[in-house]
C-alpha cells in the first residue's frame, strides 16, 4: 500500500451437462462456489517469494509477477483490451506485444531521491470478463489491486536500517492481488450483467502511478466505468473485522455493502471517504464511486517481516466472498450508482509531490485502533527528532488538522512541501503537547 495492486485462481470444472442448472441466484452461487483458499495461498506464496525480490517497480521480479498474473487471466480465457501503446519507445516495445499488458514508464521523483532510476519501464495487467446482458455489457465494474512492492528499496520502508533487505510484501499487496485473481475465477463462472475489468497495477508504491495511467488512458470510455473496487492489504483478517472505505461515494453504496455483509459473520466497518493512499483514489478523482477493502495495518507493514506465512488465506477468502456479493449487486443493478462528490483534498501522491516530504516519524502499525497516530520512534537527526517528538507520542493534530488515523496523517503531511514549518500536537502521557517542526526532503 502506498503510504499506508491482485492473482488469479484456476477455474473449476463445469457442472455436468446432463443436469439442469438451478437459477443462478446469489444464494445458490454462494452455496456452490466458495473461494479457493488453497489457490489464494499458492498465489500469495509465489508473489511474495524470494525469487521475485519484492516486486519493485521496474525490476525483473515485478515483470515476472506481471507475467504470472497474465497467465492466470489467460487460463480463465478472459478477453484482452487495447493497451494504449503509442509511439516507438524501445523500453516499452516488448511489453506492448504482451497479452493483457498495459505498458507505461513510471516517472517518480521519489524514486530519484531514493537513488533509483527516475524512469522505470513497467506495466499494468488488465483483462475483461464480458457482461451477460447486451444492454449493460458496455458498462464496466473495475476490480483492482497493486502488485508492486518495495523490493530492495528502503526509501519508503519502516525498517530502513535493514540495509538492502528484500521486502516481500505478502500482505502489501500479494494478498490483494490474490483476491482479484480469485474474484476473476468466481465471477467468470456466472458473468454478471455488466462487464468486469480486472486490473493489477504497478507503480503504486511510487505514487499511484499505474492506476493514474489506467484512468488517463483507459482501455474503455472512462465515463462507462460505474464503480471501482480496490483490494489493498486484505491478508490479516483479525476478529472477523473488515474495513471498507468509500461507502459514501455513492448514495446506494453503504446499503449494498451492509446487505452483502449480512450472514457472512464479518463485522464490516464502513468508512465514507473515497480518497486515500491507494489506487481507488485515482478513480474517485475521475468521478467514479469506489470501495477499498482493507483488513487494517499491522507491525509488518513496509517491513522485511511482511512474509507469506503471516497471511491468512482463509481470511482473504472471506473478504473475497463478501466482495463477490458486492460486485454482483453493483454489476446486476438496473441503474447505475448515484455518485456523491466531495471536495478533493490536497494530492496524496503524484510525480514531484507529496512523497518527497520528510518528517522522520515511525508509526506504530500494531496499534491501529488508537485514535491518532502512535509513534514507535523517530529517525535520529530527522525533523521529527529536532522538533522533540518521541516514541510513545500520539499525533492528534498536524498543521491545524485533526488526525484520526494514518490515512489522515499521511494526507496532512503530503499536503505540505519541504521547508514548511508546521505545528504538531501530540498526546504524551495523557497531556497535550504542541511542537513545531520544519519539514525536510526525503533523500535530501
Amino acid at each position: 500500500m502506498f503510504r499506508p495492486a491482485l492473482s488469479l485462481a484456476l477455474s473449476l470444472l463445469a457442472l455436468g451437462a446432463c443436469q439442469p442448472s438451478p437459477p443462478t441466484t446469489t444464494a445458490t452461487r454462494d452455496a456452490r462456489v466458495a473461494p479457493d483458499t488453497m489457490a489464494i495461498r499458492r498465489d500469495v506464496e509465489h508473489l511474495a517469494s524470494a525469487a521475485l525480490e519484492g516486486r519493485g517497480t521496474g525490476t525483473v521480479g515485478n515483470d515476472s509477477a506481471a507475467a504470472y498474473i497474465a497467465r492466470r487471466f489467460e487460463s480463465l480465457r478472459l478477453a484482452t483490451l487495447p493497451n494504449g501503446c503509442q509511439g516507438s519507445d524501445a523500453a516499452l516495445h516488448a511489453r506492448c506485444e504482451r497479452k493483457y499488458f498495459q505498458p507505461f514508464v513510471a516517472r517518480s521523483a521519489a524514486a530519484a531521491h531514493a537513488g533509483l532510476p527516475s524512469e522505470l519501464p513497467s506495466q499494468n495487467v488488465i483483462a475483461l470478463l464480458r457482461g451477460s446482458d447486451p444492454a449493460l455489457a458496455n458498462e464496466y465494474v473495475v476490480i483492482g489491486a497493486h502488485f508492486d512492492h518495495l523490493g530492495r528499496s528502503g526509501a519508503s520502508a519502516l525498517d530502513p536500517d535493514s540495509a538492502e533487505a528484500v521486502r516481500n510484501g505478502a500482505d502489501d499487496n500479494a494478498s490483494g492481488t490474490a483476491a482479484v485473481m480469485e474474484l476473476a475465477r468466481l465471477l467468470s463462472r456466472h458473468a454478471p450483467r455488466r462487464s468486469v475489468i480486472f486490473v493489477t497495477f504497478s507503480g503504486e508504491e511510487l505514487g499511484l502511478l499505474g492506476s493514474q495511467r489506467f484512468v488517463d488512458r483507459s482501455p474503455v470510455p472512462i465515463d462507462r466505468v460505474v464503480a471501482m473496487l480496490n483490494f489493498d492489504m486484505v491478508g490479516r483478517l483479525r476478529n472477523d473485522r473488515v474495513i471498507v472505505y468509500g461507502v459514501e461515494t455513492a448514495t446506494e453504496m453503504r446499503a449494498l455493502v451492509d446487505s452483502a455483509a449480512s450472514g457472512t459473520g464479518l463485522e464490516v466497518r464502513g468508512v465514507g471517504d473515497g480518497y486515500g493512499p491507494s489506487d481507488h483514489s485515482s478513480f474517485y478523482a475521475r468521478g467514479i464511486p469506489v470501495l477499498h477493502f482493507f483488513t487494517d495495518l499491522h507491525e509488518d507493514y513496509h517491513r522485511a517481516t511482511d512474509d507469506a506465512e503471516k497471511v491468512s488465506a482463509a481470511g482473504v477468502g472471506r473478504v473475497v466472498g463478501l466482495a463477490e456479493r458486492v460486485v454482483r449487486a453493483v454489476a446486476d443493478r438496473d441503474e447505475r450508482l448515484t455518485l456523491v462528490r466531495v471536495s478533493r483534498p490536497a494530492p496524496v501522491a503524484g510525480p514531484g509531490r507529496g512523497r518527497e516530504v520528510y518528517l522522520g516519524s515511525i508509526p506504530d502499525m500494531s496499534a491501529p485502533e488508537t485514535p491518532g497516530v502512535r509513534l514507535t520512534g523517530v529517525r535520529a537527526d530527522s525533523p521529527a527528532d529536532k522538533a522533540g517528538l518521541k516514541a510513545g507520542d500520539i499525533i492528534v493534530e498536524f498543521d491545524g488538522k485533526t488526525v484520526k488515523d494514518l490515512y489522515g496523517y499521511t494526507e496532512a503531511l503530503q499536503a505540505r512541501k519541504p521547508g514548511d514549518t508546521v505545528t504538531i500536537v501530540v498526546l504524551r502521557e495523557g497531556a497535550r503537547v504542541q511542537l513545531t517542526a520544519t519539514l525536510g526532503r526525503r533523500g535530501g
